[in-house]
């Protein structure tokens, strides 16, 4: 095993000291955003052992990815690894499939748009699907509620005159055009209907107390005009599906699906992409174009995945994106686990407790490792991990 030191994110929504206590070091008042684990170059992990980038040792040696990984995504580790903490919410953004992202990346290249360019899509030609498992109560919107359930809940607040022009179109039309039709009136408010904004958290500030669905709607409202006052995004982001993760539970955000974290801490396992089309609750660029040919505007509830058994000490999270897999390793004095998928390259995140392999390499808290395809490697001691791997 190849022991690992990630690269740290300082965005500015990020928790100030969750992933610093995580990982065991002193917070320096600085928002720790996102720990990334992994080969991509905005942040590739150090392999200490190696002592370069973990990319520099993996471009050295592609057989330490293996070779069913290699063949189909080339020589480059095709997942990443985040530990991720929001203290406030992230913006409303989707992620393209990888036609879109080969195609949207070409283009913008040859159109001359810099990496660094303000206004550019796409910096990478990946796809982005992502998994995020919940270490604490974890707070998202994802994907578009039933868009009855939404009307309902607009008009339940009370607020009649001139919101119809926006929501109207919910159940007058049919569903995913009129859920963009929706969408996009609500990100562009011109003047004259730019106070039911403000309407809708004022009345909202009113019902934070409610149980149920309503009073989650009202609680969504608040907060994002904590963080976004009077903005349009706001009504936008009322069009979707609230969810509360427990820890353990996650959720698979596939190509498409349009979602901002609201609060939490958790583990995101990804394809190695930093592609990000931002759709609303941001004042960075938005292309609209963009997020009209990638966001996926269907509606529906959303799917709160619990790991599934898979050997003594490994749960598996299931999700349909092929970059990646994942798994959850709990081992104990009564139970030794053996890491799984040895033809592939693999990357352990110890979360809590310590653990030891058959070698004695120990790693408590916080530490983590690659795992070369081809190693085979049982852990013993008394932890909780997670384990991500090249999925094919």
């Amino acid at each position: 095993m190849h022991r690992l030191s990630g690269a740290f994110q300082h965005y500015a929504w990020g928790s100030v000291d969750t992933i610093p206590r995580l990982l065991g070091i002193d917070s320096d008042g600085e928002p720790h955003a996102e720990y990334w684990l992994g080969a991509h170059p905005n942040g590739p992990a150090h392999d200490q052992t190696e002592n370069r980038p973990l990319g520099e040792v993996l471009a050295a040696a592609p057989e330490l990815i293996g070779a069913d990984a290699v063949e189909r995504f080339g020589p480059q580790l095709p997942f990443l690894l985040k530990v991720l903490s929001a203290a406030q919410p992230l913006s409303l953004q989707t992620h393209p499939d990888r036609d879109q992202a080969e195609e949207g990346f070409a283009r913008e290249d040859a159109a001359g748009v810099g990496l660094d360019a303000a206004e550019r899509v796409y910096h990478d030609s990946w796809p982005k699907p992502e998994l995020i498992i919940a270490l604490e109560p974890f707070e998202a919107l994802c994907g578009f509620r039933d868009p009855h359930q939404t009307h309902a809940l607009f008009h339940q607040l009370g607020v009649h005159h001139g919101l119809d022009s926006v929501i109207g179109p919910l159940v007058l039309r049919s569903a995913e055009a009129a859920m963009a039709e929706t969408f996009l009136d609500a990100l562009g408010l011109d003047d004259a209907r730019h106070h039911l904004v403000n309407e809708v958290v004022s009345r909202a500030v009113d019902h934070v107390a409610a149980d149920g669905d309503f009073g989650d709607f009202c609680r969504v409202a608040v907060q994002l005009d904590e963080y976004h006052p009077g903005s349009p995004s706001i009504l936008a982001a009322l069009l979707m599906n609230r969810v509360l993760l427990q820890p353990g539970q996650a959720l698979s955000l596939p190509a498409g699906n349009l979602h901002s974290y609201l609060r939490g801490t958790g583990v995101e396992v990804m394809a190695s992409s930093d592609n990000v089309i931002r759709c609303g609750l941001t004042k960075k660029h938005i292309d609209v174009t963009e997020l009209v040919r990638v966001v996926n505007f269907r509606s529906g509830p959303v799917a709160v995945i619990n790991p599934s058994p898979e050997g003594p000490g490994l749960w598996r999270y299931v999700t349909p994106a092929p970059e990646f897999a994942t798994w959850r390793i709990e081992v104990s004095s009564e139970v030794v686990a053996t890491v799984p998928v040895t033809n592939r390259g693999r990357i352990l995140l110890v979360l809590d407790g310590h653990l030891s392999d058959q070698h004695g390499n120990e790693f408590i808290q916080g530490q983590s490792a690659f795992i070369p395809a081809g190693e085979v490697v049982q852990l013993s001691g008394d932890a909780f991990a997670v384990l991500a791997a090249s999925g094919v």
